[in-house]
């Protein structure tokens, strides 16, 4: 478990000889919010109030406040920052959009966001609305807003605060592909993260800022990269790969903060599970003496702030009867981590891809793939309610049954591999079909070595030239996650079932769902 007491031993000293310094911040950040305001469990899906009661739960708003509190009470200076993709995970989004995002995050006083790719799940429209409610900046630095009316003009790339008496400039990043992730509109156009950056920092380095932060939602290794290709970063508040740093937890992927020349990367894994809390220590030019740290676990020990508690719950009131609508039953644990499932076969995967053929199976469908970046969660052993198959499923995504050749079902399946090792979303989990893969392959050379569809209950070679009929959802037929090759698909019809009905009358067909792998998706 995280301790929640800064060690000496996660002081990093980048300038010896320096007795005292002249200014300390201390940067509280989250990332990756998605919606989280209650507690979750220990696999990131919902977690009863039986469970909360008896301590087994962990997040959730009314933790974050009290962390939050606790944590400023520690130091003279601090400020509270996002990474971004406070939107989309659960059916307070659903329902609210960004209302109950923007009013937990002005409860707590945050000084500053970037936006995230999911910020733009429902377009310009949404985000905006947001903006106007939000008390503190939301940042975008490498994208072009100026043809979006309702962004150009309101959405700053970088922004200066004061704390304690000393100027401050944050700067916002966004992912590259943005436009394949999510839905921000022909207005929005986005460019390479390391020039934007660079860009900004000279601007406020002009204006006399040399403490500058950037909030990233770019993934750990576009962060790491700014970090090496920039001069003038001071830290990295990270986002979008849930990426968990820490000096004392065995799952962290690098230590609190990743150091890159004199730039410090943090970032707290997602849903609220961990408040980040570093502490740097800038001599009079600006430049980081110390910077230590440790993200914060906010399991049982910390205390739920009950007026936010009584809000949320409040909130939560007109989601209850479809949340609590028993409407199947699990004879095990479905396996839905995104660690699993954007790298191989997962059960989670399994499940909603053969709902989804089977929903259409009487139509001549024959292949389904399914994006791992649209399923977000697990679900337990026992009883299923709606409200745990939307947190699986919570984009509202619809059916979408279309015609292509066996050629654009191979290099679909070659861009659902190309990114793996980025453990991106765009990783296909399939029914009606078997393939292999060579991750020895260089991305988008080849990667698939071998593809066999279902024929009449058996698995043959797929013929490039032949057109099959595929169902998957609206988001990846119409090019999101790098499926542009379904765009000009034929005989398309985007408009069917919404997916996570789809599942859970899957699910409800034969008694208690038994899930499984059988090998459809192999690695060499």
């Amino acid at each position: 478990m995280i301790s929640r007491i800064m060690t000496t031993a996660s002081a990093i000293c980048l300038m010896a000889g320096v007795a005292q310094a002249d200014y300390s911040l201390t940067i509280l950040h989250t990332n990756d919010f998605h919606a989280r305001f209650e507690p979750i469990s220990k696999y990131d899906s919902g977690c009863s109030a039986e469970s909360n009661t008896e301590g087994k739960c962990f997040g959730g708003a009314a933790r974050m406040v009290t962390a939050v509190a606790e944590a400023r009470a520690r130091t003279n200076n601090s400020i509270l920052v996002d990474g971004g993709d406070q939107f989309q995970g659960t059916l307070f989004y659903t329902y609210y959009k960004g209302k109950v995002a923007a009013e937990m995050m002005n409860k707590m006083g945050y000084d500053g966001m970037t936006v995230g790719n999911h910020e733009f799940d429902d377009g310009p429209e949404v985000l905006r609305g947001f903006m106007d409610t939000i008390n503190f900046p939301i940042l975008m630095s490498n994208a072009d807003v100026s043809a979006e009316p309702l962004l150009a003009g309101k959405l700053a790339k970088s922004t200066v605060i004061e704390r304690g008496g000393e100027k401050i400039g944050m700067i916002g990043l966004t992912p590259q592909d943005t436009n394949e992730l999510a839905s921000p509109g022909d207005n929005v156009s986005f460019s390479d993260p390391v020039a934007a950056v660079q860009g900004e920092v000279d601007l406020l380095t002009s204006q006399g800022v040399n403490k500058i932060i950037v909030l990233s939602h770019s993934g750990y290794g576009v962060d790491q990269r700014v970090a090496a290709e920039t001069t003038g970063v001071d830290v990295i508040v990270g986002g979008h790969t849930n990426t968990l740093l820490s000096n004392v937890n065995e799952r962290a992927v690098g230590p609190y903060p990743t150091m890159v020349g004199e730039t410090a990367i943090v970032s707290s894994y997602a849903y609220g599970k961990l408040l980040g809390e570093l502490n740097v220590v800038f001599n009079d030019a600006g430049d980081i003496v110390t910077a230590t740290g440790e993200p914060i676990v906010l399991d049982a020990s910390v205390a739920e702030d009950s007026a936010t508690k009584s809000r949320i719950t409040e909130l939560a009131g007109p989601l209850e009867e479809i949340r609590q609508l028993v409407v199947a039953e699990s004879g095990g644990f479905i396996q839905g981590d995104r660690s699993v499932c954007r790298v191989q076969e997962c059960e989670i995967g399994n499940l909603v891809a053969d709902a989804m053929l089977d929903r259409v199976a009487d139509q001549g469908v024959t292949i389904a793939i399914a994006n791992s970046g649209g399923l977000r969660a697990s679900i337990e052993e026992g009883e299923v309610t709606m409200g745990d198959v939307l947190g699986v499923l919570p984009f509202q995504n619809t059916l979408s049954t279309f015609e292509v050749s066996g050629q654009t079902v191979i290099d679909a399946l070659e861009n659902g591999v190309s990114q793996v090792e980025e453990v991106k979303g765009r990783f296909p989990q399939v029914a009606g079909l078997k393939f292999t893969w060579d991750s020895s392959i260089a991305a988008g050379e080849g990667r698939i070595t071998e593809v066999m569809v279902n024929e009449g209950g058996s698995f043959v070679a797929i013929d490039p030239a032949k057109s099959y009929l595929l169902v998957s959802n609206n988001y990846v037929r119409g090019g999101g996650d790098g499926y542009k090759m379904f765009r000009s698909a034929s005989n398309v019809y985007d408009y069917g079932p919404d997916l996570a009905d789809v599942t859970a009358e899957y699910m409800a067909k034969s008694g208690a769902y038994m899930p499984y792998l059988d090998g459809r998706i192999t690695k060499k």
